[in-house]
């Protein structure tokens, strides 16, 4: 059997959020009057997203950064495809093992798109111990996790600086001013090149980088979870147990609702 389509598609709750934050800010700005030519300075942009920059490398080991930079997709987009998908594949694998057994989904193995479920069932068909079994997945759910741990410390990193970058950007602005107390126009410019700069580094942080921190963080718990239904699948399959046992034991995966769904499709004949 072919496995589950997988992709994604956008999150809405990152991306409205973001309009709205942004949104929120200027409407704010807009409201007591003031300009977007006002926070509009590049000089301060630079500072601040340069200088992050820079600070967040100086930090970070080059392979994790490039996997913060791979991972930057699950801020805007989320996996496609939902538990109970999941749930109906693994009971078609674990029907035909039990009617022809486990042997008999070595060829399906070979079409499982779900790089942890496809090893998953190509141990089970190769005769692993259980506990092996068990033990080598769950070393490999630990090292995931670890990963994107790493990973969300990237953004929680930046959060970190960018605030900070922006008071050096504010430095620098005031530095200008003292320069230039005879002129009226270069002193103007130069505070606002303070203001803005730790506007854009506080803004950064708040609004982006720290909760695409949390976004990841919050990714990784799906994606746990969704390993772990996973593999307590595959092993139900190992131990030969009713498909109808399995999917009530994965049912308490899913929400209430989603529950209540899988539910249904359990009571429906399945073909075999």
């Amino acid at each position: 059997m072919a496995a589950s389509e997988g992709g994604s598609r956008p999150d809405l709750a990152s991306i409205c959020g973001l309009v709205l934050a942004v949104g929120g800010i200027l409407g704010g700005l807009i409201l007591e009057k003031g300009s977007l030519r006002d926070v509009a300075q590049f000089t301060a942009a630079m500072i601040v997203v340069g200088g992050t920059l820079g600070a967040v490398m100086v930090n970070t080991p080059f392979d994790t950064l490039k996997a913060a930079a791979a991972q930057l997709k699950l801020v805007l987009f989320e996996p496609k495809q939902p538990l109970s998908g999941l749930i109906d594949e693994i009971i078609v694998y674990a029907t035909k093992a039990r009617k022809q057994g486990i042997v008999s989904l070595e060829s399906d193995a070979m079409n499982i798109a779900d790089p942890f479920l496809r090893k998953a069932v190509n141990l089970a068909v190769d005769g692993t111990d259980i506990d092996d079994l068990r033990a080598m997945m769950e070393l490999e759910i630990d090292l995931a996790e670890h990963s994107m741990e790493n990973v969300a410390k990237v953004f929680d990193n930046g959060g970190g600086y960018a605030p900070t970058i922006g008071i050096i950007g504010a430095v620098l602005g005031l530095i200008q001013v003292m320069k230039n107390l005879a002129n009226l126009e270069e002193v103007g410019h130069g505070i606002a090149v303070a203001f803005v700069a730790t506007v854009y580094g506080v803004g950064l942080a708040n609004v982006f980088l720290l909760p695409a921190g949390g976004k990841i963080r919050a990714r990784a718990a799906k994606d746990r979870q969704t390993r772990e239904l996973t593999l307590a699948g595959v092993i139900g399959i190992v131990e030969g147990a009713n498909p109808k046992l399995i999917r009530n034991k994965l049912n308490a995966y899913l929400a209430d609702g989603a529950a209540g769904q899988q539910s249904k499709r359990a009571a429906a004949p399945r073909a075999a």
